[in-house]
């Protein structure tokens, strides 16, 4: 299910116990939402010893930084991600992306209270849980809303008859198939009305919505508004990463 460079990679972490989560395109694999991955994206407690222990298993896997920024607390802390490429054998050419803020999301002690612990062969394998995981998906990249849509898809198709007051407010809260958020909203009227003022749009959760198409008008209002959130809190991060490109630049341009 993991390809073997990045089982050995979340090894070598582990062994260094660097205090991370596994989220992006892996974590959605073990969620059962398909996603081929090539790349391995963690969350990190931002705290300068848990950065010394990442920077001792980077340089086991023989890791260099792609671009900007450069590994340091300030740029995590800033919301800035950091890239990392492997040159190791076992690792050779995978990459590895790091941050420790990012928008809408709990801060790394609050994920890590809620994690998801998965057990895989003979290695232990800290997952964001799946409402975080969706919480940082909501990004303005076009591959994201779909996966998201699979993510709570998958959850409600295998869990809906075993809910609970969590799931029902998750399924609610995040179900971005037209069909399902109606069928989730009948099977729960009272949980969807008393979340109708946080998500508006729970109040067209019925057939007639879904058959005008407003539903799902709705759902892509919705979408739009989190894209341009993204945007917008992006826009400043990009001029910083900007920034440190010229600042890389001039020294050799002198």
């Amino acid at each position: 299910m993991i390809p073997s460079p990045i089982r050995k990679a979340l090894s070598m972490i582990q062994k260094h116990r660097v205090a991370h989560l596994l989220m992006g395109g892996q974590a959605c694999v073990l969620y059962g939402a398909a996603e081929f991955s090539r790349d391995l994206d963690l969350a990190l407690l931002p705290d300068p010893a848990n950065l010394d222990r990442l920077a001792a298993a980077l340089r086991d896997m023989d890791a260099e930084v792609i671009a900007v920024p450069p590994l340091a607390l300030q740029h995590l802390s800033e919301g800035l991600a950091i890239h990392f490429r492997c040159r190791q054998e076992e690792v050779a050419g995978l990459r590895i992306d790091v941050m420790a803020h990012m928008r809408g999301v709990a801060p790394f002690p609050e994920l890590w209270e809620r994690r998801t612990t998965l057990s895989f062969e003979d290695e232990t394998l800290e997952v964001m849980a799946l409402p975080d995981l969706v919480a940082a998906k909501k990004t303005q990249r076009d591959k994201d809303w779909p996966m998201i849509r699979r993510l709570v898809d998958v959850n409600y198709l295998s869990h809906q008859e075993e809910p609970n007051p969590e799931r029902i407010r998750f399924w609610l809260r995040e179900l971005r198939s037209p069909e399902l958020l109606v069928e989730a909203a009948r099977a729960h009227a009272d949980a969807a009305e008393a979340l109708a003022d946080t998500r508006p749009l729970l109040r067209l959760a019925h057939p007639e919505h879904l058959e005008s198409g407003a539903l799902a008008q709705a759902l892509r209002e919705e979408e739009d508004a989190e894209r341009r959130l993204d945007e917008a809190y992006w826009k400043p991060l990009r001029e910083q990463i900007e920034r440190l490109r010229r600042a890389r630049s001039s020294p050799e341009k002198g």
